[in-house]
């Protein structure tokens, strides 16, 4: 492969503002990327997702296939807002590059993008071959993962191609994930001269962060973190008002069904005298783990890692992604096939860009052995 031109078409694309929310760069990434595909005749296509987010992209090798023998999965969203390109741009500094999005995931897009270009043409007849490219995958992709499922139930396999851990291993499970926001309404009065006439909304939801707390289960895998509180307005009112956004992270299915049906009996509960709560979930994403079929598909890549003389090791991982949303479905679906990087969402977030051609190699040799 030409590493030269790889990481001239990777700069290009991180240094694109592209957040779920920035939607104008979000399109341009797809644009790229549409444009990409079309110079190899693949058909690619943009699809409408809605007006709040940008549009996904489906390729394919073949145009009228009913099913796909394998369905590649990408996210072209990050989680950095506008502005950040300008701070750290892309960079490479030795054996790393840097900058937002570098391995979460532009470089996966991109390998999935070099597999498919160095794919020998008897493979690329004998196989039917989808890549879903989404928008909104740093959100939860509330807005693509039913698309991406309809797709999902079209396909033999899927192989998500989020980066590599930091170890070189490939992901066979992930832990779910859910979003809640509770939102507490109380009364407002002055704190000195009528605090007995207002409802603390500030103390309701003190008592709610503990007692939510309580519902984790780190034997399980059940973790809970309230991460974001606010309300109030000055030190001498009593708060009529605060919220609360709690991440509930879960490796057992029946481990979110307990702590949902908690969370959601919150709803209209009085944590203190007079004070409303209401509950709204954010975002969910079931959790990703192995069956039969899946362990048959990693029997298959760890043939392909000996045959190309890759180290193939399997983990298991906190955070989600869009596997969760198809191996929910039955779908044999496997996750990590983008190089080699660490620091996801963060300004340290790196790509080591001698994984880059192994990890082609690997993708490429899956593909074909299917």
């Amino acid at each position: 492969m030409d590493l030269k031109q790889y990481l001239q078409e990777l700069k290009k694309v991180v240094n694109i503002d592209c957040g779920t929310a920035t939607i104008d760069g979000v399109e341009e990434v797809s644009r790229i990327f549409q444009q990409w595909y079309q110079s190899q005749n693949w058909q690619c296509d943009r699809i409408s997702l809605g007006e709040k987010v940008g549009p996904g992209l489906l390729a394919t090798n073949k145009t009228d296939a009913e099913r796909y023998d394998v369905l590649l999965v990408g996210h072209m969203d990050t989680v950095f807002p506008a502005g950040t390109v300008a701070e750290r741009p892309f960079r490479i500094e030795g054996n790393r590059a840097y900058g937002p999005g570098v391995s979460d995931m532009k470089s996966g897009l991109l390998n999935i993008l070099w597999a498919l270009r160095e794919m020998d043409k008897a493979t690329l007849e004998r196989l039917s071959i989808g890549v879903a490219m989404n928008p909104d995958e740093e959100t939860g992709s509330v807005h693509s993962h039913h698309w991406i499922g309809e797709l999902a139930k079209r396909s033999r396999c899927v192989l998500v191609c989020e980066a590599a851990r930091a170890d070189g291993s490939l992901v066979k499970a992930r832990k779910g994930i859910a979003g809640y926001k509770l939102a507490f309404k109380g009364v407002a009065a002055h704190a000195g001269n009528d605090p007995e006439s207002g409802r603390s909304a500030i103390k309701a939801m003190a008592r709610a962060v503990l007692e939510i707390s309580d519902l984790a289960d780190i034997a399980k895998g059940t973790t809970i973190n309230t991460g974001v509180v606010s309300g109030g307005t000055v030190a001498n009112i009593v708060p009529d008002h605060a919220e609360m956004l709690v991440d509930v992270r879960f490796q057992d299915n029946n481990e979110y069904a307990r702590v949902h049906a908690a969370i959601q009996a919150y709803n209209q509960r009085e944590f203190e005298r007079d004070v409303k709560t209401v509950v709204q979930q954010q975002a969910q994403k079931p959790a990703m783990s192995p069956g039969e079929d899946t362990e048959k598909l990693m029997k298959i890549v760890e043939q392909a890692g000996e045959v190309e003389g890759i180290d193939v090791r399997w983990k298991s991982v906190g955070g989600g992604s869009d596997a969760n949303h198809t191996a929910a479905l039955g779908i044999p679906s496997l996750d990590g096939f983008g190089p080699i990087g660490a620091g996801f969402h963060s300004p340290s977030e790196y790509l080591e860009i001698d994984s880059i051609e192994p990890r082609i190699r690997l993708l490429k040799r899956v593909i074909q052995s299917l």
